[in-house]
């Protein structure tokens, strides 16, 4: 049975269309039970549309507050049938109030390498410091900003006097690969987690051929 995920996003949602292009093919065993995006006009809303996903506006400017408009995160998502929630661009912090409704089933994609650079600008900080290497990762939320437990990240080298764009279109791409990843392992219940440690069951599926420079781990599998 596929499992049931909800999509939270704020903008283009290219991480939600990797996901969804990925449960399109029969690659990812999920369905997505509802996106739900908290700015009028973003992209997001266009491609849940185009692609018959059930999915709704929660504009955030219309609750008093975030406890308030959290609330009505949970409940839209708990009436969807939603077992994981899965953040793909969302730009807000969420209450301790909508993580414990959902507690150790919230994922994040953070476009840095973690616990390095947390934060909203991550890989433009990454880049500002002057690391040799950047990329992203994949780890459950918890209440303190980009703190919860990897699951997977991956790693590109920062190439000498690149842009931000430059290296952000690069570190996307490899977002779009290790996110539906990720997902699929909690489908096949492979992820465990112990304290700030993350465990992947082995499998016997044939690992995915390298065909650059990056650097992931866990290393991904065929057709990610």
């Amino acid at each position: 049975m596929s499992m049931p995920i909800a999509i939270l996003a704020s903008g283009n949602g290219s991480n939600a269309q990797a996901i969804m292009d990925k449960i399109s093919a029969g690659i990812l065993d999920a369905r997505v039970c509802l996106v739900a995006c908290n700015r009028p006009g973003a992209g997001v809303l266009e491609r849940a549309r185009r692609a018959n996903i059930p999915h709704t506006l929660l504009d955030h400017a219309l609750w008093p507050d975030r406890t308030s408009y959290d609330a009505a995160l949970a409940d839209a998502f708990k009436k969807s049938g939603a077992e994981y929630i899965v953040l793909a661009g969302y730009m807000r912090l969420l209450t301790a109030g909508f993580l414990q409704a959902f507690e150790g089933r919230v994922l994040n994609i953070h476009p840095a390498l973690l616990p390095s650079f947390p934060g909203l600008h991550g890989g433009a900080d990454a880049l500002a410091y002057g690391v040799t290497l950047s990329g992203c990762t994949v780890h459950f939320v918890e209440e303190a900003v980009d703190s919860g437990p990897i699951i997977i990240q991956a790693a590109t080298p920062v190439k000498a006097g690149e842009t931000l764009d430059c290296l952000m279109t690069r570190v996307h791409a490899l977002e779009h690969r290790i996110y539906p990843q990720a997902l699929q392992w909690l489908a096949q219940g492979r992820i465990s987690k112990k304290g700030r440690l993350t465990h992947l069951a082995p499998s016997d599926v044939k690992h995915a051929p390298r065909g650059d420079d990056s650097l992931i781990w866990p290393p991904l599998e065929e057709h990610f």
